[in-house]
């Protein structure tokens, strides 16, 4: 069921506060700042985006969880299959062990190209996302005479646009926008000797990485979810015609879709064979405001209470963990536990300290912790070397990010 409310309902205050207890008690031994995941939470939320994928697979974008213990266990899921990946260092890494990896981004770095040329087994797990010409070229001249193919993914622009091209609504990535330019790029493919086109791939980030349920103006929510429907309604028209005119130049193993946000809307397309999702299973700040879902929060990190500067402030080490995008509240931390507390409006969430009001900042005392939560999924593991990871009051593993495992790819 959804609602027209400008916030999704809060989960009960006694199921929330026996969550945390258990979460308090399994890492009371902890020095802070620590990274901690509930797994009962990331595996609720697995099991929520499966069902919302409606039986297609997800590839999972390995951007969003930054750890190769949770990448595995999300694969082993039986809707989990394949990555979708960030940069090609990263997919090179990952494609030691995972056999399937497409590369969400196109890549410049030629050293990796001349890797992933030399190596037929990397060439076999890799996929490269592209969308023009010139990234061929500089596949070609960076790798040189090769007997290797090279596998690519088309990326189809999914934006939706408006007034002739003049408004843009969505995420601007591909120049590839309608059918009979993804047909050219595919007979440009296929007439290049060394390069498979292996799959199209689309996101809509103007509906999957968009809540429709945002605090504020009734009026910015109403236009928000009319662009949204009409953006779902044109695009399953615009991605099954691109798909059946590249289908007619060359065969395709998949096309990829969609994101934690879309999942009910994009699997309904035909054309699509698979989605994409990741954030999902961590359930960052920025998913709380979604009315058809709600993922259940499972990733947190842990500051200490370092100063009382009044008697109606408590102030935190470091907290500056803004998420990527434009500048505004929705990019700040989320103060999980204890409820109530929010930011000062002159510091917000400072790079060295994070004073705090509210009730419970009254009667925090120094040494005591707080729980926050990071807008966006993946930033978080470019904080913390390791996560902490409790199941059933207990801290069951401690895992290494990329962070951890001196893996920094961007």
């Amino acid at each position: 069921m959804t609602t027209d409310t400008a916030t999704t309902p809060a989960r009960s205050a006694p199921a929330e506060q026996g969550r945390f207890d258990r979460l308090r008690a399994a890492t009371a031994g902890l020095e802070p700042p620590f990274g901690v995941i509930d797994l009962d939470a990331f595996d609720a939320n697995a099991v929520d985006l499966e069902r919302r994928a409606g039986g297609k697979p997800i590839r999972l974008a390995s951007k969003s969880l930054r750890s190769r213990a949770l990448i595995r266990r999300a694969l082993a899921r039986p809707g989990f299959q394949g990555i979708l990946g960030f940069t090609l260092p990263e997919a090179l890494w990952l494609a030691e062990e995972f056999e399937d990896v497409v590369v969400g981004y196109p890549t410049t770095d030629a050293t990796a190209l001349r890797r992933l040329a030399a190596d037929e087994q990397l060439a076999s797990r890799i996929t490269l996302m592209v969308d023009s010409v010139e990234h061929l070229d500089l596949v070609d001249a960076a790798t040189g005479p090769r007997q290797t193919r090279v596998r690519v993914c088309l990326e189809l622009d999914a934006a939706l646009r408006l007034a002739g091209g003049r408004l843009h609504l969505g995420p601007r990535r591909s120049p590839v926008h309608t059918p009979r330019e993804a047909a050219a790029f595919a007979r440009a493919v296929a007439a290049r000797p060394g390069f498979e086109l292996a799959g199209i791939m689309g996101y809509e980030g103007q509906v999957a990485g968009l809540g429709d349920n945002q605090p504020g103006s009734l009026l910015k929510r109403a236009v928000v979810r009319a662009m949204q429907r009409s953006s779902v309604e044109e695009l399953r028209h615009r991605r099954e015609a691109a798909v059946a005119a590249v289908r007619a130049v060359t065969p395709l193993r998949f096309v990829n879709g969609g994101g934690t946000g879309s999942l009910e809307t994009t699997t309904r397309e035909d054309a699509v064979t698979e989605l994409a999702a990741g954030s999902g299973l961590y359930g960052p700040g920025l998913f709380d405001f979604y009315r058809s879902f709600r993922p259940v929060p499972a990733a947190y990190f842990v500051l200490p209470v370092v100063r009382r500067p009044s008697p109606k402030i408590a102030t935190l080490l470091g907290g500056g963990w803004i998420a990527s995008g434009p500048p505004g509240k929705d990019r700040l931390p989320t103060l999980a536990w204890p409820p109530g507390l929010r930011v000062t409006a002159t510091e917000a969430a400072g790079e060295v300290q994070t004073p705090l009001l509210g009730k419970p900042a009254q009667v925090l005392r120094i040494g005591d912790r707080v729980w926050l939560r990071h807008a966006k999924a993946g930033e978080l593991c470019e904080r913390v070397g390791e996560l902490h990871l409790v199941s059933g009051g207990e801290v069951v593993d401690t895992v290494p990010t990329y962070r951890g495992e001196g893996r920094h790819f961007l």
